[in-house]
């Protein structure tokens, strides 16, 4: 099964009831190993969590810590981006040359590096001191 297909099939799964915007997101570790997640509402919208956080979640839960490449995917007009936040924790787990490949129910794609999406990412050398 591809990333994609994956992806949409975690999708299936979401919990969007307030909004009805289901995220499904399939990523591969470094190591080949593949973990999902779907977006998860809560009524207090801030507390929910996005697709791309909960394979993160599930991956590092595995024991794995290296992203090589993400696809995430949303019944959209156009290829949904990971919000800002995902996409800091995507790069705390993924190298600026990991492709993000978007996608819509429908079939397009756009596929991205994580620096184009994240340019000035904030890192550990930022915390350096002198």
């Amino acid at each position: 099964m591809s990333l994609l297909d994956e992806a949409r099939r975690v999708r299936d799964n979401a919990y969007a009831p307030y909004s009805g915007f289901k995220v499904g997101a399939a990523l591969k570790t470094q190591t080949g190993r593949v973990f999902a997640g779907c977006n998860v509402e809560n009524v207090a919208y801030p507390e929910g969590t996005c697709a791309e956080a909960g394979a993160i979640a599930a991956m590092v839960a595995a024991g794995d810590t290296r992203i090589a490449e993400i696809v995430v995917i949303a019944d959209s007009p156009e290829p949904v981006t990971p919000c800002g936040g995902c996409r800091q924790k995507l790069a705390e787990f993924g190298d600026g040359d990991m492709p993000v490949t978007m996608a819509t129910l429908g079939g397009a794609t756009v596929t991205r590096t994580l620096k184009e999406l994240l340019p000035g990412a904030f890192a550990t050398h930022h915390m350096a001191n002198g």
